[in-house]
């Protein structure tokens, strides 16, 4: 079948690139050029494992392409994804103009029948209103499906090739059972392809963000009781995921949820329920996780004193979470930001975002090429990103480098006691930092 896709971020570059993979003919499309032509040279502008080995692979075997013709794209498809991104309004909301001038453009190419379907998260009743403004734009007729993304950054590839499950949103059966067809391919071990209409579909992206996120933000506040309590939230979280009703998946304590769907998709759900119902629950994860990020500069100080000014800090760990190099929200921006502000200095090391921290941080900390040369000079190490590499470090060399031995784990990766008989001040996340 032939596709087009436009919007090559991490949504629309892993959908294209996977439907190619799975034999379609697959034109990607987006408005900026010099992404369009990092693509064309096998460069890949996120770092997603295994994505870009299979980007050069299909295009090579010439089922990828990539352009800035979008009308060239819509003519020669039958199929055209809309992938592009609803960054956080100023209430925050979802912001669709990207996607309103996507289909505006579609409908203005378009020479017959074509099959519209959403990629991007975008608020519940958004298919409605593409219907409306592409009818607004042609009289070719079209049929508009809900496909919402459930994709896990650094672990896109596979989610997509094996999804948990296919959501699907409309109330054209030719159409449905046009997309059913293309992702009959991921499916084959019997995980279901779920069709309902397209505000239900919409929702589901939001309410599967808004509960993880939940269960995260949950956690983290049961790790402040546990330190004030002196239980070990490490022990709790065994306790609980034993029920099935639970499960032992996004309960682990750290220092707050970040990257691009969580943040984002709770404050829109929160601004979706402006006038009614107001989301209560959602407002209260959200300030959990506000409040989280913050809890190791409030270790810091406790150890150091409020003025952090002549001490330096090594941080281990920039990107959201490992295996990506997606800083949006990430809690390590408010932790450095707040040892600056104390006066302090930083040295950082992450194996992926780096370049990603530069935007961010310029010139006002230093960056190390491997994660020991972060810690010559440093009063502490602060780890943020339980990216494997940090999992199990020398800590013999830590302390031989760091000017104090003292470790500000914001992952609970190392085991306190083994930690304290190494001769170091360790101090983690809902357990007893006594």
């Amino acid at each position: 079948m032939n596709l087009a896709v436009v919007g090559t971020g991490y949504v629309g570059l892993v959908a294209g690139t996977c439907f190619a993979e799975s034999g379609n003919d697959v034109t990607c499309v987006d408005i900026d050029e010099q992404k369009i032509s990092m693509l064309k040279g096998g460069k890949v502008p996120i770092y997603e494992p295994g994505l870009e080995e299979m980007v050069r692979r299909n295009a090579a075997e010439q089922r990828l392409s990539f352009t800035t013709d979008l009308d060239g794209a819509v003519k020669k498809s039958s199929v055209i994804f809309i992938a592009v991104g609803t960054p956080q309004g100023p209430n925050g909301d979802a912001n669709t103009d990207h996607v309103r001038a996507t289909a505006k453009g579609i409908a203005n190419a378009m020479d017959g029948f074509r099959i519209i379907v959403t990629k991007s998260t975008v608020p519940v009743g958004t298919a409605d209103r593409i219907q409306q403004w592409m009818t607004e734009e042609t009289s070719h007729p079209f049929a508009v499906v809900s496909n919402p993304e459930f994709l896990k950054e650094g672990a896109a590839v596979e989610d997509f090739m094996k999804p948990d499950r296919v959501v699907l949103g409309g109330d054209n059966t030719e159409a449905l059972e046009a997309v059913k067809e293309l992702y009959e391919p991921f499916v084959r071990t019997g995980n279901p392809i779920l069709v309902m209409d397209s505000r239900s579909a919409e929702m589901s992206k939001y309410a599967a963000n808004a509960m993880l996120a939940t269960k995260i933000s949950f956690i983290n506040e049961i790790s402040r009781l546990c330190e004030t309590k002196g239980a070990d939230v490490g022990e709790v979280r065994r306790a609980i995921a034993l029920d099935r009703r639970i499960g032992p998946h996004f309960i682990f304590p750290g220092v707050g949820y970040g990257g691009s769907c969580f943040p984002k998709d709770i404050r829109a759900m929160i601004s979706m329920g402006e006038d009614e119902p107001e989301m209560v629950l959602l407002k209260a994860v959200e300030k959990v996780n506000q409040r989280q990020k913050g809890i190791l500069i409030e270790k810091v100080t406790r150890h150091f004193g409020a003025d952090l000014a002549g001490l330096t800090f090594a941080v281990w760990g920039l990107a959201f979470k490992p295996r990506t190099d997606d800083m949006r929200d990430a809690p390590s921006i408010t932790v450095i930001e707040a040892l600056l502000k104390a006066g302090a200095k930083v040295q950082a090391f992450d194996p992926e975002a780096m370049g990603e921290a530069k935007k961010i941080f310029a010139d006002r900390i230093q960056y190390a090429n491997r994660n020991y040369e972060a810690l010559p000079g440093a009063a502490a190490l602060l780890v943020l990103t339980e990216w494997n590499e940090f999992r199990r470090p020398d800590f013999v060399r830590i302390k031989q480098l760091l000017e104090h031995p003292v470790i500000f784990d914001g992952r609970n990766l190392y085991d306190p006691t083994d930690i304290r008989r190494l001769g170091f001040q360790y101090y983690s996340i809902g357990r007893n930092d006594g």
